[in-house]
């Protein structure tokens, strides 16, 4: 159903059963999927294509151009998966050719009201961001994070898989994989057990991955030096090749 005060442009493909509330606006790149459900107030424009099943709430602004003074007016896209929750206020901006060109946010992630995701920035499945959570551009961030409410994020930065950031985080370097991280600036405060614990991980693979935290930070291993015994225990504890693959892309160093 679209609502007879929204204007939804001829060039925008709308899959089955999708809602347009009141007032909202739909521009003439925009593909929005099945059975998804756009609230009242919502500005969507620019190439953005969304997937089924989200539902996205008042006032959003999804796919406006970056936040960057050298983008020039390039095709650039924003592009969200399937069942995705996106809550009052949200703004995603489409990318910049600097980087890939494509500002991405996976499935099954929740959302929650003020979130800015910037332009270039790579969102995997099944995060939840609080209130007022920021990304600035070109940051990654793997899946099952949570970012407290008011999570700031700096450029460039990458977030591990599993990691939880505590309310008013400030994230000025990678947090590697299945971290607490919490502060201004943002330290490490151990594994995320009861978060691992809820999606399945054995009482094993939790000792694993403490042992390999204090690898990391309670060794006195030169980072090198651990990051090559994570290698070699990761053979044997295939939950530590997270930590091997992270290490491998990290170009900010991380938190301490």
């Amino acid at each position: 159903m679209i609502h007879p005060t929204a204007i939804v442009d001829p060039g925008a493909r709308l899959g089955a059963n999708v809602e347009i509330g009141a007032y909202s606006i739909i521009g003439p790149h925009v593909e929005i999927g099945d059975n998804s459900v756009v609230g009242p107030h919502v500005v969507i424009t620019g190439h953005t294509r969304i997937g089924c099943d989200n539902r996205i709430f008042q006032f959003c602004s999804l796919g406006e151009v970056p936040q960057d003074k050298k983008y020039a007016g390039e095709p650039t896209r924003l592009e969200i998966g399937d069942r995705n929750t996106i809550r009052e206020s949200c703004t995603f901006n489409v990318g910049t050719v600097q980087d890939a060109g494509v500002t991405r946010i996976g499935d099954d992630n929740w959302i929650m009201a003020y979130v800015h995701i910037a332009h270039d920035c790579q969102v995997g499945n099944k995060c939840t961001f609080a209130n007022n959570a920021s990304l600035a551009g070109h940051v990654v961030v793997g899946d099952w994070t949570i970012l407290g409410g008011f999570t700031g994020v700096h450029q460039f930065c990458h977030i591990g898989a599993h990691v939880m950031t505590a309310v008013s985080s400030v994230i000025l370097q990678d947090v590697p994989p299945y971290l607490m991280a919490a502060g201004n600036t943002a330290q490490p405060y151990g594994i995320n057990v009861e978060g691992l614990k809820r999606r399945g991980f054995g009482p094993d693979a939790i000792m694993a991955l403490k042992r390999a935290y204090r690898t990391i930070y309670k060794s006195g291993l030169l980072l090198e030096e651990a990051k090559a015994k994570l290698v070699d225990e990761a053979r044997t504890n295939p939950e530590l090749q997270l930590f091997v693959d992270f290490f491998a892309q990290s170009r900010r160093g991380i938190i301490r």
